[in-house]
Order: C-alpha cells, then structure tokens, then sequence
C-alpha cells in the first residue's frame, strides 16, 4: 500500500511518459551492464533526498550477483545485506496472487469463482466479481486506502489494525467503480478480497496459507506476514523525507495489518529473488494457468510504474524494456521501494529495494529521485538479461 491516501501522487504527465517504449536493442555483456547498473546506483544514492541504501540482487542462472550500495541504517555503515529483513510493500499481490493460484490449481477455488460464492457477507453489488478480476486490478472495487475514514483510522491506532475482515467495510457503502472485468484500476482493496477468499476456501488463516502454498514449496525462510509493526533483526532500515530533506525513520512506524495481502509481507532481499524466480517460472502452478495470468491488459502499470513499457496480468506485470522484457511486480510502501522480475523460465531474475518511500511526489527533487530509481532499475533489467 502506499501513501497515496496521505499525498498527492506524482505528476501523471511525467510519469505516462516515462512508460512509453524505449527503443530495443541487444542485451549488454555482462561485465558492462554489471557497471553501468553500480554507477547509476551510487548516483542515486548521493542525490539530494536519495535513498540512503539500496540493494540489488541481479541473478543469471545459477550464478548470483549482489550490488549494494549507502547503509542499511543511518546510525551505522554497513551497507544492506541479503539475508536483512525488510517490508515487500506490494510485492505482497504477487504473493496473494500466487497463493491463489496455487490454489486454484490444486481445485480449491477457480478463476471464475465470485465473491458471492465464497464471502455472502460482502455487498450484494460485489457477489457477480471473480477471483480472475480481482487478480487482475478489473473488479471496480473501491480502494479500501483511499478513504478518509480509513486514514482516520489508521492516524488513531498505527501500531494496532483492524483485523483483516475489518478493511473493506470503510467502502461498503461506495458503489462499484464500474462494472466488473470493463476496465483496469489498481485497487488495494482487490488483494484484501483475494485473501479473504483464500481463507474462506481453505479454512485457513491467509498467513497459514501463504506458508504452506508459497514459502514451503520455493524455501522462502525469511518471508512472513506479521501483525504488528516490528521487522526482525537484522532489518533494512526505511526512510522518509521531509520537505527540508530531512530524513526520518519509518521502518515500524505502522503497522503491517493495514495493508494485510495487500502489502504486509517482511521479507529478505534474497528471499525476494527466490520468489520472483519461482513464480514466473511456474513452480506453483502449471502452464494453463500460466496462459490464464498473461492475457495481458496494455498501458497499465503497478504502484509505482515499473521500467519500460507496463502491461498487466494476473497478480504480475510485464515490463518491456530496452534490454528485454521481464515479467513482475513493484511495491512502495513507508520506508521502501521495491521491483522485482525474473525472464518467463526463471533463469535470469533481479530484486530491487531501496530505503525511502517518498519517490512519487510532484516536487522537482521527488521527480528526480523518482525517475533516477527508475533508471536504475532498468539498467538492473539490462544487467540480469547481459551476456556472458
């Protein structure tokens, strides 16, 4: 989840710009692109209102490249680790997405199941929405984060949420944005519904779910979704910046049930790259499913927009670039930043993270810092796709 519902997002002009396609040309050998990806992360680092840290791990094959740059903290020098804990922002839908797939390949739900199947509860005007929608951003449910009651809520009792069911009854009331599977809007509330489905289907809590259908099949040891505010140790620390370009810590400042399966997952860097590696290949479901979730809806793009060209999925973005085309998602939460992609087979993958959230804002610097992420992450591309 990101701020939006605090700040104004960034300026639209700019950033649809910036999604247009760039001109292809070949994959770079790997030891230029491996120095044109640390250049343009020391430089976004030393910006003005930069990250403080950024880590990036870069995967060919078997072969595991980690660039890291700035501290993990500003009360130390070390520089982020890959093993450090952080918060995945919404990455967490790829991983709803995938816990839900894994389901419906095994029978358990179906892409075409409704809300009204599995949550009678939910509004009457929400029964005809199905999973496939919901995954996909086109089910015209209102965005839970958006409203001011919600905000309200959060600003009384950060550090203590609302259980999970509790999100979507602050946009009961709201009508559906449109008629489910016509148009394509990137709503938090559609991963908070996958969730619920998932635990209504299963009969398990969705963080139960998530252990036993993604991070125990790909051995992701360092994944969890927590409650509360605390991030185990050791953890990348995240940031803000104030309009004085002062930066302030806001690595457990709220808690991770406001955003639930929409953006509470912690995570490590590299458990990060053996996720995003595993999910695009397949490992959880198989090639049916595969075909199902690329049936992609062009010009539409994550939070924040990827490098390149963004289309959407089901619970993944595709994300063409002058290097090649990756296959994802991105996340911006308090604190950090995140992309993540790996090539259809899974052999070549990269994570990005830096330490600050605030990225999207329209101030001249916050552009800035913006589009120098987004170059830096599409030289990460470059560098995952390089040649021997």
């Amino acid at each position: 989840m990101s701020r939006s519902w605090i700040r104004a997002r960034g300026a639209a002009a700019l950033l649809l710009a910036m999604l247009q396609p760039t001109a292809g040309q070949a994959a770079p050998p790997a030891r230029a692109a491996d120095a044109a990806l640390d250049r343009a992360m020391r430089e976004l680092v030393a910006m003005p209102g930069g990250p403080p840290g950024i880590i990036v791990i870069v995967q060919r094959g078997a072969s595991r490249k980690v660039h890291a740059f700035g501290v993990r903290d500003r009360g130390e020098t070390g520089p982020p680790a890959p093993n450090d804990f952080m918060r995945v922002a919404s990455v967490a839908k790829a991983f709803s997405g995938a816990v839900a797939l894994a389901l419906v390949e095994k029978g358990t739900l179906s892409l075409d199941d409704t809300v009204g199947r599995w949550l009678p509860e939910q509004p009457a005007d929400w029964h005809p929405v199905t999973l496939r929608q919901l995954l996909g951003h086109t089910s015209g449910l209102p965005d839970f984060s958006l409203n001011e009651d919600f905000v309200d809520a959060v600003v009384r009792s950060l550090l203590v949420p609302l259980p999970p069911a509790d999100l979507l009854p602050f946009v009961a009331h709201e009508p559906l944005q449109f008629p489910p599977g016509t148009q394509y809007r990137y709503s938090n509330s559609d991963n908070i519904m996958v969730g619920l489905m998932v635990q209504a289907a299963t009969g398990m809590a969705y963080d139960e779910a998530l252990q036993a259908e993604v991070a125990k099949p790909l051995k992701l040891r360092r994944t969890s979704l927590p409650s509360g505010a605390e991030i185990p140790a050791p953890f990348i620390h995240g940031y803000d910046v104030d309009d004085a370009l002062r930066y302030v810590d806001e690595s457990e400042i709220i808690a991770a049930g406001w955003s639930w399966a929409s953006g509470g997952i912690v995570a490590s860097p590299a458990d990060l790259n053996r996720f995003i590696r595993g999910y695009v290949r397949g490992r959880l479901f198989g090639r049916a499913l595969r075909r199902e979730q690329r049936a992609w809806i062009p010009i539409a793009h994550s939070e924040p927009p990827g490098p390149g060209m963004n289309s959407a999925g089901l619970a993944l973005f595709r994300y063409e670039t002058r290097c090649g085309t990756m296959f994802g998602h991105t996340g911006n939460t308090f604190g950090f930043t995140q992309f993540a992609a790996a090539t259809a087979d899974g052999q070549r993958s990269v994570t990005v993270s830096i330490t600050l959230q605030r990225t999207q804002n329209s101030t001249d610097w916050e552009l800035a810092v913006f589009e120098a992420l987004r170059k830096t992450e599409e030289f990460a591309v470059c560098a995952a796709l390089a040649r021997p």
